[in-house]
């Protein structure tokens, strides 16, 4: 049986039970309570016993060395990745990977827009054209505004006062860097999930500045990563009969998942 994980120690000794990492946490504090190292902790234990990680460090303090009286950290094998390709490798994803419905949340379209974005990847999907980055996109919809007759006829209306919002919709996106984001070649996730020697790759993604100037890339990111992450894991599972662990952590996360763009601080463990 796997030792137990020291995560902290007031007036006794709290411990995180390795079996039972497999849900999902929060991890809350005050500033200066200690929620940046209770993380680096974990992030260390769990590599030293070969189970990847990946962390979202909104604040660029994830990969400092902890400087505790008699503590001593152990060398993990770290990537690190960043959107905007300055402090790791870079991070991209199609937008056909994105998908009509997590690219109109984004967007923050209405029911009708919403359907015109549908028609869009429908249409691309029938005509086997590829949908990688914003150009294509805005492509794809100038053709489908200029046929708008012929296309009414079998998908319905689309109304030019509609593809021209979702078209400035795109243009406020591509302002906050999506340009570097959307395009090829794409992220694998297994690519997070690696070992070295033995141990679990701990996975960085540098996110303080995308955080900062681009929070809806952010939000993109992270809600492709969630929305693929059960099916890698079952897959991962099924083949190396193994448990992974994937962990994010930010200060405020913005996820506008739904018409209410609720916030939410999470930390997650995933089987």
């Amino acid at each position: 049986m796997a030792e137990p994980i020291l995560v902290a120690q007031s007036k006794e000794q709290i411990f995180l039970l390795p079996k039972m990492a497999n849900r999902h946490g929060l991890i809350a504090g005050a500033t200066g309570t200690g929620k940046t190292v209770t993380v680096q902790t974990l992030a260390e234990n769990f590599s030293a016993r070969g189970v990847p990680v990946f962390m979202a460090d909104v604040k660029g303090d994830l990969a400092k060395e902890l400087k505790i009286d008699g503590f001593k950290g152990e060398a993990s094998p770290v990537v690190f990745w960043d959107v905007f390709r300055e402090q790791g490798h870079p991070v991209r994803a199609t937008v056909s990977e994105m998908g009509p419905l997590l690219l109109a949340r984004l967007l923050e379209l209405n029911d009708t827009q919403e359907g015109v974005l549908n028609i869009v990847f429908k249409i691309a999907d029938e005509n086997g054209l590829l949908l990688l980055d914003l150009k294509d996109l805005r492509s794809i919809l100038q053709y489908v505004a200029d046929s708008a007759d012929q296309v009414k006829t079998q998908y319905g209306n689309v109304s030019a006062a509609s593809v021209g919002t979702i078209q400035r919709s795109l243009l406020a996106l591509e302002s906050q860097g999506a340009d570097k984001f959307f395009g090829e070649p794409a992220l694998n996730l297994e690519d997070l999930i690696q070992t070295q020697s033995g141990k679990g790759v701990v996975n960085i993604l540098a996110a303080d500045k995308l955080m900062q100037k681009s929070p809806k890339v952010y939000a993109t990111f992270l809600l492709g990563c969630f929305r693929n992450c059960s099916r890698i894991f079952q897959k991962l599972a099924i083949q190396r009969n193994r448990n992974w662990f994937s962990f994010s952590t930010k200060h405020i996360c913005f996820l506008p998942t739904s018409r209410q763009r609720s916030n939410k601080r999470s930390s997650r463990w995933c089987d």
